[in-house]
């Protein structure tokens, strides 16, 4: 047992233990079922789509089915100890699940989360601390969440000293500064760099949809991507056209998204400008551009004429969309790059996309997923299987 100086704890024990414990017991599941009722509870929830999403993915019924996916009665895993989480600061409740990712193999954990004021941390970890006080004291050692400035290195390179597993979650630049610290031999690292996804669409598979149908789909691609203000890395910035009618098509999608933005979305001044600002330069600095659209100050459509994989440079903020037309999926070729990570797709069958994985062997696209659950992590995560990462196989003969 260790206590950290210089930091702010948010929820859990004050003091560092490197307990372990069995994947997938019943008192972490059972304490996670909680949280979510307590998540879905929250009285405005209705403001933070991502409290939503988080207490979805945290409900008991959901973990069971890793459970079952996991669990082998042939095979022996325990957790590896302590793993440390580096948070990222452009996703509120990410924290969250890379705490249940650790409990649910069997760690303890120290989840480091960014300074930001974010009122989903606070809901969240006044909800942690209430359970872990009452029915849950036992967990109380495996949590930590913590906040501490990023020019304090001291107490990373401490707890990093102390750690069996470290997740890195938050681009290039934050993989490359935890990793000059060093960790145990045996000690093992996930890093989650920066990453870029793209959206696939079958206009004739569109236009066949009802009205109410269209309006659904695009809402939940409005959930992919403002609920985050594209910053995440599943949330899709390159749309791709595939079909007759584009046109038509287009106009009809932009459009009705248009309208839930108006709706649900607010654009703080300071992002309008950026915005624009961000406008400015591509049209300025990219000859690869060869139409605009803007719907209104919170939705812009920049068409493309070439698709190439310098493409994922391409990045847009707060309603900001690259478009391209294509003729089939093997075009997903020639934006082939390890960057691209989440390819959210309408209109497809899975077969389909599973067959230009296997035939073209891609370098990139870890995650194809239907439109609508770019958010949603998962235990397979960038091409990692963090339950693999996070438990030691303990081999008996």
């Amino acid at each position: 047992m260790k206590k950290l100086k210089n930091i702010k704890i948010l929820a859990g024990d004050d003091k560092t233990y490197n307990n372990v414990r069995l994947p997938f017991e019943e008192k972490s599941l059972n304490f996670f079922n909680e949280l979510s009722n307590k998540i879905s509870n929250y009285k405005h929830i209705e403001k933070y789509p991502d409290l939503s999403s988080v207490a979805f993915f945290c409900r008991k019924a959901n973990l069971i089915n890793f459970k079952n996916k996991y669990l082998d009665n042939n095979q022996i895993r325990i957790g590896r100890g302590l793993v440390f989480h580096i948070a990222p600061s452009n996703a509120p409740t990410n924290f969250l699940y890379s705490l249940i990712f650790g409990l649910l193999t069997g760690n303890s954990n120290i989840i480091k989360i960014s300074s930001k004021n974010y009122d989903q941390v606070k809901i969240i970890c006044a909800l942690i601390n209430e359970l872990l006080k009452n029915r849950y004291k036992n967990l109380n050692k495996f949590i930590k969440i913590i906040q501490y400035d990023n020019s304090q290195e001291k107490v990373t390179k401490e707890i990093s000293q102390m750690s069996d597993a470290r997740i890195i979650w938050g681009g290039d630049k934050t993989v490359e500064k935890i990793k000059k610290f060093e960790i145990k031999p045996n000690a093992v690292d996930i890093s989650f760099a920066d990453r870029y996804s793209i959206c696939v669409i079958n206009s004739k598979k569109f236009l066949s949809l009802r009205l109410e149908e269209k309006k659904l789909l695009v809402n939940k691609f409005y959930n992919d991507t403002f609920t985050l203000d594209q910053n995440g890395c599943s949330s899709p910035h390159l749309i791709l056209w595939y079909g007759a009618n584009l046109k038509k098509v287009k106009e009809i999608f932009w459009s009705l998204l248009a309208n839930v933005v108006k709706k649900r979305y607010n654009l703080i001044e300071s992002a309008a400008v950026n915005k624009y600002m961000l406008l400015c330069k591509s049209l300025m600095q990219n000859n690869n551009i060869k139409d605009l659209k803007i719907y209104n100050n919170s939705l812009y459509t920049l068409s493309i004429k070439k698709l190439r994989n310098d493409v994922t440079n391409y990045k847009g903020q707060w309603g900001y969309f690259y478009q391209y037309q294509i003729k089939n999926l093997k075009e997903l070729k020639k934006i082939d790059t390890k960057k691209i990570q989440t390819l959210t797709y309408f209109g497809f069958k899975k077969s389909e996309l599973k067959k230009i994985i296997l035939n073209y062997q891609l370098k990139g696209v870890d995650r194809i997923i239907p439109i609508g659950q770019a958010l949603d992590l998962d235990f397979i995560w960038d091409g990692y299987d963090i339950y693999s990462f996070l438990t030691r196989a303990i081999d008996i003969k």
